[in-house]
């Protein structure tokens, strides 16, 4: 019997988790947020494929980024907020390349565009779920070898917050609170969109927790996580140049 992808686990997790979350807070608007995403991306994304293939497809990789839109942006953003980052996330996907690969993540780049452009607010659906999030993120994290890049950004965030909260005589333990889990463990861990190698991976991690610490200090009025990861996204090629340390 032939055992799921990677892309079909993170699917179907995705898709029970949005499941559980709609009925444990009795949220229909969630959902239906959800599937106007999904609907957009399918039916771009079947455009997209015909011209490219000829053949009528849709790919699972659009599946994700759909999902993750309904779980970022609020669900009391109009209906055609939503669809417009699902469709924009995949456009990106198509147009926005150097070297045969997308640069920037799919959703973070159709859901920031949203932001920029209509004002739509985000809610990050259950992100600070740690006890569901950490267990199922470590397991995709390890599948996608980005084990490095999430030490670094946790390292970093960890650190950086701390030494915050000691300065502010603020308990340490309030700062596993302000990590958001849905993105430190789904949406960083894109593989098409971040470092291959061990010491590129783990100095992204460093690099995203850094910007985002200086976004949040600065107050910018975008969403910092969102930025972070775009900004470094562009400079994944820069990354992947960072020189490896030879094995004696």
């Amino acid at each position: 019997m032939k055992s799921f992808s990677i892309k079909t686990k993170l699917v179907i997790f995705l898709a029970g988790f949005a499941v559980f979350l709609s009925v444990k807070d009795r949220d229909a608007a969630f959902l239906f947020m959800l599937i106007t995403a999904l609907i957009s991306v399918i039916m771009v994304d079947i455009v997209f494929s015909y011209f490219n293939n000829k053949k009528f497809s849709v790919s699972e990789s659009s599946i994700v980024s759909a999902l993750i839109i309904g779980f970022v942006l609020a669900s009391d953003n109009p209906w055609w907020m939503i669809s417009f980052a699902s469709l924009t996330a995949v456009c990106s996907k198509y147009l926005i390349r150097f070297n045969k690969k997308h640069i920037f993540n799919p959703a973070a780049f159709g859901i920031f565009l949203s932001i920029l452009l209509f004002g739509a607010s985000t809610q990050w659906k259950g992100t600070f779920l740690w006890y569901i999030l950490l267990p199922v993120g470590l397991y995709f994290t390890y599948k996608l070898r980005k084990l490095e890049l999430i030490a670094g950004y946790l390292l970093t965030a960890l650190s950086l917050f701390g030494i915050q909260a000691v300065l502010n005589k603020a308990p340490l333990i309030d700062i596993f609170g302000y990590l958001s889990y849905f993105y430190v463990f789904i949406m960083l861990i894109e593989p098409k969109t971040t470092p291959i190698k061990p010491l590129a991976k783990l100095s992204f991690g460093i690099a995203a927790a850094g910007l985002i610490f200086i976004f949040i200090q600065v107050q910018v009025k975008f969403d910092s996580e969102l930025a972070a990861l775009l900004i470094l996204n562009i400079f994944v090629a820069l990354f992947n140049k960072i020189p490896e340390r030879r094995k004696v």
